[in-house]
């Protein structure tokens, strides 16, 4: 009866079935894992911008030889902006596309720092920084590197970089006076405060949990779905052979002999006497 599960077809069905059945149980796990890190981040986050700001030069003290320790840690300093501005392109900022504007900070201490000033949406012409001296209140961010698989931004050595994909520090700092900080800054606010045609500053990162248990939830309902179809599938098959195995059984022919004439005659002809067959 079920010696069809066996079949090749039915081997093809269940290696399928299980697969599916565990690459769903594996997403499922990874989405968790991102809901682990998701929750990671946001406690870090919080804890550092939660902590008091404190000059940038105590900072890059206190971090050393390891920048990602103070990052989203709030600082200030003072400086003066240089005029050269960088466009870091493809942004958004609440659903508006655009990008952010870059300029250099050189520091009372003469320590070089690249300021995120903040979003331009698209079409809007970039303010220049302010040519007094200037102190801001900003996070701390790290540089970033490119990905595999990233584009890489064009290169010039002869002309300086005026558009980025990712603020690199290391490519930026071969055109910037000084010593390069090690980290870059988000600008929060600023005294002179900003103008209404300033770049709007970058706002923290939203600190919530993302889709990752409702994703998580789903794969284990599809897994669970799957097996539930498999099931249904077995039990099926089983039943449609063994309803055609009953069909075939009360459709085989009769015996020679068994539903004769003569054997209803003979029947009638001797009632009442004790015709049964032998046991």
């Amino acid at each position: 009866m079920y010696g069809f599960l066996l079949r090749p077809k039915w081997i093809a069905f269940h290696l399928l079935v299980f697969g599916s059945f565990a690459l769903m149980i594996w997403l499922a796990f990874w989405q968790l894992d991102r809901l682990d890190q998701r929750r990671a981040f946001n406690d870090l986050v919080t804890e550092q911008i939660d902590q008091p700001p404190v000059p940038l030069a105590e900072l890059l003290a206190e971090a050393g030889d390891d920048p990602a320790s103070i990052e989203w840690r709030q600082t200030f300093v003072s400086g003066t902006y240089l005029a050269d501005q960088i466009i870091w392109f493809n942004r958004s900022q609440e659903g508006v596309a655009g990008d952010n504007v870059l300029t250099a900070l050189v520091t009372d201490s003469g320590t070089t720092v690249v300021v995120n000033r903040g979003f331009v949406s698209l079409g809007e012409d970039v303010q220049t920084p302010p040519t007094v001296e200037t102190e801001i209140l900003a996070r701390v961010r790290v540089p970033q590197a490119r990905q595999r698989g990233e584009l890489t931004d064009a290169s010039n050595a002869s002309e300086p970089v005026t558009e980025v994909r990712r603020i690199d520090l290391g490519r930026l700092s071969a055109q910037l006076p000084g010593e390069v900080a090690p980290v870059y800054l988000d600008l929060v606010d600023a005294i002179p405060e900003l103008g209404p045609n300033d770049p709007v500053p970058v706002p923290a990162p939203t600190l919530d949990e993302g889709p990752h248990l409702s994703y998580a939830a789903q794969w284990f309902i599809f897994a669970t779905c799957v097996l539930i179809g498999w099931v249904l599938a077995i039990r099926r098959s089983i039943r449609t052979r063994r309803n055609e195995a009953l069909t075939a059984a009360t459709s085989e022919p009769t015996l020679p002999g068994s539903d004769r004439p003569d054997d209803a005659g003979a029947a009638s002809s001797t009632s009442g006497t004790d015709v049964s067959s032998p046991r």
